[in-house]
């Protein structure tokens, strides 16, 4: 036990250099997306790049970053088996499971746009941005709650959160519209 709090550190520590990969993967992908409705030789230049930030992005910051988050958990895990049998920490593990599938999926996405297969529009991309930040709430919330947590309200809460950000891209899409280097 003299050791959890360093655990606990870098667990914190790789779980926001997670997330922050997580967040700007998918606008890297929006720009590369973008980039590939430009003319030439712009379209090259803007992609060539683009798949390289990405590509570092990913391998040295998201992955090792996911992988260090997950040791130093499961270490907390076997530091303090109790918490397996708390409510809250079953709800969290899906959260965990469901942010895998997340990055999984991101990660479907990346090799796609790595060979130039282009899927997703952009404003489909920008709401797929938006499920990290969900999770994120959804765990911050809950593990400082904890039991505490009135889960009507916390449900109620996500979906008003999920609202307002489809609001805001609605929003920005009418400002870009109106403005193409907003």
């Amino acid at each position: 036990m003299e050791y959890y709090n360093y655990i606990k550190a870098l667990h914190l520590i790789f779980v926001i250099t997670w997330f922050a990969g997580l967040f700007y993967i998918p606008r890297l992908f929006i720009y590369q997306i973008e980039a590939y409705q430009k003319d030439e030789p712009e379209k090259s230049i803007l992609t060539r790049q683009l798949k390289l930030m990405t590509k570092r992005l990913w391998f040295i910051i998201t992955w090792p970053s996911a992988i260090l988050a997950s040791i130093f958990a499961f270490t907390l895990l076997i530091m303090i088996p109790d918490w397996l049998q708390q409510p809250w920490m079953h709800v969290k593990l899906g959260f965990v499971v469901l942010l895998y599938a997340y990055h999984i999926k991101c990660h479907l996405i990346f090799r796609e746009l790595q060979n130039d297969v282009v899927k997703w529009n952009s404003n489909k991309m920008r709401i797929w941005n938006e499920g990290s930040t969900l999770i994120l709430f959804s765990v911050i919330f809950l593990v400082i709650v904890r039991d505490a947590i009135n889960w009507i309200y916390g449900v109620v809460g996500i979906f008003v959160l999920a609202i307002m950000l489809m609001l805001g891209i609605k929003l920005y899409k009418r400002i870009r519209a109106k403005n193409p280097d907003a």
